[in-house]
């Protein structure tokens, strides 16, 4: 089923233009199918008469209903008037008489509600970046035994995890390292 719009696209009337953009406009940001149907056009004097014989004019001093008129289908939906009480109270879609969005599944984790509309949202790499976070002073001064090497034989202890470990080596290691990282946090902040 498709919402038509029944609109005067050279209408002279400042309230009938604004009104047809503030439906074109709500139903756009709704994201709802339509189709508009300009009566004021050449060739629509079947669809001009179709509008005025099948809505009803609001106004006591028209003969005539006044664009826009909304239909779903053949099937009069109303006015105007109709149309922005209906917005207001959020029963669009009945108004309308369109069912509510198919495949509608409220466990999607990924899909955030805007301002009616259901968007789904993928990260991005800018705004949704992990924040790396800065390594302490004891992982950076930890070394494995692999990375300590010496030329000279050490005297080797057994940690807890059986592995060895070269005690000196890696007490030259760990100093080293010290000396290193508080050189190029005292460069950061020269550099701020």
């Amino acid at each position: 089923m498709v919402v038509k719009i029944y609109i005067s696209g050279i209408s002279g009337n400042k309230e009938v233009k604004k009104r047809q953009q503030r439906v074109l406009m709500i139903l756009d940001s709704k994201n709802v199918q339509y189709e508009t149907i300009d009566i004021t056009e050449p060739g629509k004097e079947m669809e001009k008469e179709f509008m005025q014989a099948n809505s009803i004019a609001r106004e006591e001093d028209s003969k005539y209903p006044l664009p826009p008129q909304i239909f779903n289908e053949e099937e009069y939906c109303g006015d105007y008037e109709d149309f922005d009480l209906a917005n207001e109270v959020d029963e669009l879609e009945e108004f309308l008489k369109v069912a509510p969005a198919a495949g509608a599944d409220s466990n999607k984790s990924k899909e955030i509600q805007e301002n009616g509309n259901t968007t789904s949202r993928e990260p991005s790499t800018d705004k949704d970046a992990v924040a790396v976070q800065p390594e302490s002073v004891e992982d950076r001064t930890t070394l494995s035994s692999e990375n300590a090497q010496s030329d000279e034989p050490k005297e080797s202890i057994e940690n807890d995890g059986g592995t060895k470990i070269e005690d000196e080596t890696v007490e030259n290691t760990v100093e080293e390292n010290v000396e290193k990282n508080e050189e190029k946090s005292g460069d950061q902040e020269k550099e701020e």
